[in-house]
């Protein structure tokens, strides 16, 4: 769900009627009970990721760490088909999902596969936390695809005020970090901070992260359990998913 008031309808709604409050979302299961909270903690997979600073050994990084994503989430999502990785030529700088332009590194995912966009800003630092949280997050999304939640938080109003679907938004965003919080708990990442991950910028301009504490509750949240199930951003506080 991505429609928007703009500024001045939603100034008009408000001279004709009372502001509507946000509040955890009612009438869609499969954001409130999706089957897939009732699933056990993922198994812990043995994921050896070597980034190195060569295009070779990047590619080699970032494909390892979706076959370790595959193997973990698998038992938790009935019906799940494995995702692999199409890695883009370095001209091509074009994201599928927003029609943008992007000249560093980034990854999406266009329609059933993950794609990967790799330039130096990837392949030469010397640490792999950018790319590891980029793969993570982009795997969020394969979870609300392959479950419904995706097509549920499309579906649901976009007639409500800004502040409603905004606070959906975040609700989905957030609830992306939580998984992102399983994801790494389940291949073996060691996380003492979040503040490194959080500071990764999107290749967009997201404007429905949330608040920095809020996101650092989901992400650990999420990591310190190690199940989807402790990602149920759509049934939170208003407060939780500011």
């Amino acid at each position: 769900m991505i429609m928007r008031l703009s500024a001045g309808a939603a100034m008009g709604l408000a001279l004709l009627s009372a502001p509507a409050l946000a509040e955890p979302v009612k009438g869609a299961p499969d954001l409130t009970h999706n089957a897939l909270y009732k699933a056990a903690k993922l198994p812990k997979v043995a994921c050896k990721l070597n980034k190195g600073t060569s295009s070779a050994s990047t590619k080699k990084y970032v494909t390892t760490l979706v076959g370790c994503l595959n193997k973990a989430w698998k038992p938790a999502i009935k019906g799940f088909a494995p995702v692999k990785v199409v890695f883009k030529d370095a001209d091509d700088k074009e994201s599928c999902s927003t029609g943008m332009d992007v000249t560093g590194s980034f990854s999406e995912i266009c329609a059933t596969q993950i794609r990967v966009r790799l330039a130096d800003d990837w392949i030469k630092a010397k640490n792999d936390v950018a790319v590891f949280t980029s793969i993570v997050r982009t795997w969020g999304g394969v979870v609300t695809g392959q479950t419904g939640i995706g097509r549920a938080w499309w579906a649901l109003e976009n007639d409500a005020s800004e502040a409603v679907m905004n606070e959906h938004n975040r609700r989905y965003y957030l609830q992306i970090d939580c998984f992102s919080g399983v994801s790494a708990k389940a291949v073996g990442r060691q996380v003492k901070d979040w503040k490194p991950v959080i500071k990764v910028p999107e290749f967009w301009k997201n404007r429905f992260q949330g608040k920095t504490e809020n996101r650092r509750y989901w992400l650990d949240k999420g990591y310190k359990a190690g199940k989807p199930g402790a990602c149920t951003t759509w049934t939170a506080s208003s407060s939780r998913v500011a």
